[in-house]
């Protein structure tokens, strides 16, 4: 029959029914073809992805920067040249421009498609199964053909692939943080609701996105893709608008700044021009509109987009080998400027894997050691293993019993020990094989009964024949030491079993009490042979005189590498905040062991932010760098309050429910083993090991990136300010300089080809091997770029324009060298003296490229730690070479070829402009030692920037 849109509410609809309106069958479940059709009506069982950009609007999107505008601009201007002079032979200057234009986008679409790729690789990997009946039979199929009406086979450590009906369970209990915030497993139970309940409240159903800790269970699908509650949150998430990354913003700001400043000075120039030159027809006037394009061309760094295209992505790449998957390659910087990661605690600053630290028994306490899965450590008393005795025996009777009453199974496969089930029970399992007697409880023991978990009871019972005291039968009880010592009467003390008189009942209280105050989830331990004549199936009234045998204290240990990582941040001037459901005494105790928090300081709960205004939550954030028992609407409203004073900030999550706040956060990281589908979409940056480590690491690798940005973007604009200033001085001072046009209106110093080729050889390959240099100082040893720094400040201005004087000095005055007449006399022709003027401003490019690296250090320190820079000035030389000595190129570019001598000119008057960088270094690393020496204000930072 076909399936209901949407059939009452399930939770408070019996489950024979549900199932009827379903058309599912409680034994075989739908037939394939059934299966089949409905998926073809209702779709796959995926959430709506955000709709895919055409590839031809990805392509048209990297034509809308202002600096390609000026570069379309200049296009125009040239073919109307072009076309004014009779359009005879090609139009080499428009045909140039346009080859710049579409090889930077197409750069940049090859580079974005290689991150979309990597996500989509990254999805591939963790796409989900999930079992079904289908015909009769049990089998696995990608949780995206799951259909309403399937019955869905549920099993410890499964992910629940669709919202559903229960119909039956076994002791089962599901994990459902990733959707309502709960830390804690929820028990489920099919009986059906008496009334409509909240969601967290529904016990009778089961959610898409959540995972089965314990138990077992069938269930009726009965809503899927974005009909899931997960499918309502990703409708909100939907809405929440999403901001440009501080590099977008700064690139955007520095091609409108360079694209005003162009039309102003062409605008001047060309109008100046008009007015002071003898203009006789239409000719002079073309060629001063040439002037406008080669001020447009000299001005623009062509391959700006482009090399950063190229050095963010070679940047995911390198971020990738580390694990950490960005999908938007503008957001590297940003992780380069982060200076608060507020972080989720279970499975990113710690283990996720529960761990049990002490015991507890009426003998005294033990410590064990060893963190996580894996099976290495030992029991020990004053630091020294525990040796056969009464403190012995009762650890014996403590950790076996609780892998006794334990549904959890530890496994070695590969290599790597792996749990399945609840991670609590585990830990019992993992103490046990440390105590070294595994072995003798699976051979003494046989599982034959089982009195489940319930969250009114807090408790667990097995009941187990003891093969080696004649087949005895034993109950074996575990739960909250509280719950379990209301039901003991008696204790073990060594090898005998005592009286609990109230002062031993105290003491062991105190012992909780101890336990709970260092942060250990604690769980007690206790057990009682059961007499023949007991029914096995008393279920919970068996439960009663039972010996007390001790308390585990248990934690989800600190990851070692997140500790590291923690003080690099706070080195790196980053805080780490940590935002986490558990407890405040849990959080606070993590917090102090990773180093967030000193000993000591307490969290600051859900129910007190609810207390404090957005004023005083902002005074909160200050000082505040642990939160505990917080929703949803905390987390975004810490990450606005931390925006709100100036923070960059990062934000991780793995639920559901953390999404809003990704989405909020300057970059939000995502969790690519346990984050749900929506967190992954909702996020910036994807990472595929879930650790905190991998984020500081990838903000090393983003502030690295930000260095070698702020490099090619000093060396780009220096560059291009040197040829602006040698083509506006050059026709300013054409008399100066010798520069006459034999009756022309207007001669320039440089051609408009020469001027886009010096563009492609020196701004292309050099920078580009600038993007890729290896760190030149201590990255992590400074502090964090404020959101409202300039990437180009006043400093980098004020270099580039000091030293593009500089290069429009030397370019203009070999030019004088050459020609007749001017401030120096020279015989050669005007082709000669523009091609030394040409291949002089090639040279101050290349020699740029070295003093660029750095603002303060010297170009000659660590000269050849980057064999790519040196590779890509070779390569250009050459090709200054060949455009002036081989003749299609001399037609071409207006050149003419140069002797040995005149080479070695054009050389040392490059080098002109690393001589004048070396000395202002040098000026500026003494004033900055002599105010160091005073105690005054330092005026520049020592390190390479």
């Amino acid at each position: 029959m076909e399936p209901p849109d949407r059939k009452g509410n399930p939770s408070i609809t019996d489950a024979s029914e549900v199932a009827r309106d379903f058309g599912a069958d409680l034994e075989a479940g739908l037939t394939s073809h059934e299966a089949a059709r409905r998926l073809a009506a209702d779709g796959a069982n995926e959430l709506r992805a955000v709709p895919p950009v055409p590839a031809w609007r990805r392509v048209l999107a990297h034509f809308q920067d202002p600096l390609v505008y000026l570069l379309l601009a200049a296009i125009v201007i040239a073919l109307a040249a072009w076309m004014v002079e009779g359009a005879a032979g090609l139009p080499v200057d428009a045909i140039v421009i346009a080859a710049v234009v579409l090889i930077n986008a197409a750069l940049g679409y090859v580079q974005e498609v290689k991150a979309v790729d990597a996500v989509a690789a990254l999805d591939r990997m963790t796409a989900a199964t999930s079992a079904v009946m289908r015909d009769g039979r049990e089998l696995r199929v990608p949780s995206a053909e799951l259909v309403r009406g399937d019955l869905l086979v549920l099993g410890e450590g499964d992910s629940v692939g669709a919202d559903g009906r229960l119909v039956q369970t076994a002791t089962l209990r599901v994990q459902e943080a990733s959707l309502t915030g709960e830390s804690e497993a929820v028990t489920k139970d099919p009986t059906t609701l008496p009334k409509p309940l909240a969601l967290g409240d529904q016990l009778n159903m089961v959610f898409m996105g959540t995972a089965v800790a314990q138990g077992t269970a069938r269930v009726v699908v009965t809503a899927t893709g974005m009909a899931t509650q997960i499918g309502l949150i990703a409708h909100l998430l939907e809405a929440t608008p999403e901001k440009p990354t501080p590099l977008q913003n700064e690139v955007a700001s520095v091609g409108r700044m360079l694209g005003i400043a162009v039309l102003v000075i062409a605008a001047v120039v060309v109008a100046t021009l008009l007015m002071i030159s003898d203009i006789r027809n239409a000719a002079d006037v073309i060629a001063v509109l040439l002037l406008g394009v080669a001020l447009a061309v000299a001005a623009v760094p062509e391959g700006l987009p482009a090399i950063l295209s190229v050095v963010l992505a070679l940047g995911v790449q390198r971020m990738a080998r580390h694990n950490a998957i960005v999908k938007k390659l503008s957001s590297v910087e940003t992780l380069g400027s982060a200076s608060v990661i507020c972080s989720d605690k279970t499975g990113t600053l710690t283990r996720a894997e529960m761990t049990i630290e002490q015991v507890m028994t009426a003998s005294g306490g033990t410590h064990v050691t060893g963190v996580g899965y894996e099976p290495h450590g030992q029991v020990e008393r004053d630091g020294m293993a525990l040796t056969v005795g009464p403190l012995h025996a009762e650890q014996i009777v403590v950790l076996s019993g609780g892998s006794l009453a334990s549904n959890a199974d530890l496994r070695q496969q590969g290599g790597v020990w792996e749990i399945h089930g609840d991670p609590t029970e585990a830990a019992f399992l993992v103490a046990e094989r440390k105590l070294g007697v595994n072995e003798r409880r699976e051979q003494r023991f046989e599982r034959v009964r089982e009195v489940p978990f319930t969250s009114d009871r807090k408790m667990m019972s097995a009941i187990a024949i003891d093969h080696e005291h004649g087949g005895e039968r034993v109950l074996v009880a575990k739960g909250a030491p509280d719950v379990l010592l209301q039901r003991c009467t008696r204790v073990r003390v060594g090898m005998e079993v005592v009286e609990l008189d109230p002062a031993q009942r105290a003491r062991l209280m105190a012992d909780v009490d101890a336990l709970s105050d260092a942060a250990l989830r604690t769980l007690a331990v206790a057990y009682r042979p059961l007499a023949a004549n007991e029914d096995l199936d008393g279920g919970e009234a068996l439960e009663h005189g039972l010996i007390f045998a001790g308390t585990a204290g248990i934690i989800d240990p600190p990851r070692e590498e997140a500790v590291v990582a923690i003080r690099e941040a706070r080195r790196a001037g980053i805080r780490t905040v940590m935002i986490t459901g558990d407890h405040p005494r849990t959080a606070a105790r993590i917090a102090a062991d990773l180093g967030i928090v000193e000993a000591g300081e307490a969290a600051l709960t859900g129910l007190e932010l609810d207390t404090l205004d957005d004023a005083a939550l902002r005074d909160a954030v200050r000082t505040t760098s642990v939160f505990a028992r917080v929703s949803p609407q905390h987390k975004l409203r810490i990450v606005n309050a931390l925006q709100a004073e100036g923070h960059v900030v990062a934000m991780t999550g793995d639920g559901v429910n953390d999404a809003p706040a990704l989405k909020t956060a300057d970059i939000g990281v995502a969790m690519g083993v346990t984050g749900t589908e929506v967190t992954k979409q909702a996020a910036r940056m994807i990472l595929a090991d879930d650790n905190f480590a991998t984020i500081v690491e990838a903000v090393r690798e983003g502030r690295a990136i930000l260095d070698n940005i702020r490099k090619f973007l000093r060396y780009l604009l220096t560059s291009n300010m040197g040829e602006v200033l040698t083509v506006f001085l050059g026709v300013v001072g054409a008399g100066v300089i010798g520069l006459q046009g034999g009756g022309e209106a207007v001669v320039l110093p440089l051609l408009a080809t020469q001027l886009l080729w010096i563009n492609l050889i020196t701004d292309s390959g050099p920078a580009l091997a600038m993007g890729i240099d290896p760190p030149t100082d201590d990255l992590m040893g400074r502090k964090p770029r404020h959101a409202n720094e300039r990437l180009i400040d006043r400093r980098m201005w004020a270099t580039v324009i000091q030293t593009g004087l500089v290069i429009a000095a030397v370019t203009l005055l070999t030019i004088d060298l050459y020609l007749p007449g001017g401030l120096i006399e020279g015989t050669f022709d005007l082709a000669t003296a523009r091609t030394a003027g040409f291949t002089v401003l090639v040279f101050t490019s290349l020699f740029t490229c070295f003093t660029a690296r750095s603002e303060t250090a010297s170009a000659f320190a660590s000269l050849f730690v980057n064999p790519w820079l040196w590779a890509a000035v070779a390569l250009s030389a050459l090709l200054q070479v060949a455009v002036v000595h081989i003749n299609f190129l001399n037609l071409a570019f207006g050149t003419a070829p140069l002797t040995l001598a005149q080479w070695g000119v054009c050389a040392a008057m490059g080098s002109v402009v690393l001589w004048f960088s070396e000395l202002r270094k040098l000026v500026g690393r003494a004033r900055h030692q002599s105010d160091a020496d005073h105690g005054g204000p330092a005026r520049a930072p020592l390190s390479p920037r």
